[in-house]
């Protein structure tokens, strides 16, 4: 078996979602003893100025390298493919972001805080990001088709999954009881609670400024697309 496919790019992508998972879980897993002795507020500066960095070398590399390697399939010329991607990838980002209902406490304005709740769309998943990121990954696999891209997405997904143990250990060993009230109540896979009859999904709940804020950057991102790839090409990375 060659492996000619396995370009340096590979290698290089494998070890920045390793250092980015490593200081974004580490980071996490450490929040109350650095909360303890900087304070919610600075300490989630610092963790920002950790891991927003680490995100965009992350996304810049990607985007200069997500052809690298051996083409395993190529569907891009198929109709239904690339409205596929779009709606996909539309959805993984309702699913990814619904930390932006805590704005404030995202800049550290307000103080910082983990929140325990089971409304909107922890009703569907007790772990949206980490369902975003799978339909994310399906999506941009499927469209790209790349040795490099399923790299990539293998890496993310496994980092997600590492993420749900973790989120759950963290909430366990924080809120106790009251934690395993609410992860009787909601499910890890999607609609899963809801179909045992353990969940009421309400629609009611996503109306919200939060959810039409997400809704507003899908449009952002969908004509800034194009931009975005020509600028990140113009960094030799």
């Amino acid at each position: 078996m060659s492996w000619d496919w396995l370009t340096p790019s590979h290698l290089m992508m494998v070890g920045l979602l390793l250092v980015f998972a490593i200081a974004h879980s580490g980071l996490a897993a450490v929040r109350p003893v650095g909360e303890h002795f900087v304070g919610p507020r600075l300490y989630r500066i610092f963790f920002a100025l950790v891991s927003l960095p680490l995100a965009v070398v992350l996304i810049i590399y990607f985007f200069n390298h997500r052809y690298d390697g051996v083409q395993l399939w190529q569907v891009q010329g198929v109709p239904w493919v690339q409205p596929l991607v779009w709606i996909l990838s539309a959805i993984s980002f309702i699913f990814l972001y619904p930390a932006t209902f805590n704005l404030l406490e995202i800049a550290a304005i307000e103080k910082p805080q983990v929140h325990l709740y089971e409304t909107g769309i922890i009703r569907i998943t007790r772990h949206p990001q980490m369902v975003g990121q799978v339909i994310w990954c399906v999506a941009h696999t499927l469209w790209i088709g790349t040795s490099f891209m399923v790299v990539t997405s293998l890496g993310l997904v496994l980092h997600h999954l590492f993420a749900v143990w973790h989120g759950d250990r963290r909430w366990g060993d924080r809120y106790g009881e009251a934690f395993e009230a609410v992860k009787a109540r909601t499910s890890v896979i999607p609609f899963l609670a809801i179909f045992q009859g353990r969940q009421t999904l309400k629609l009611d709940e996503f109306i919200r400024l939060s959810y039409l804020g997400v809704t507003g950057f899908i449009f952002l991102l969908w004509w800034a697309h194009p931009l975005l790839l020509r600028a990140t090409a113009q960094v030799g990375w």
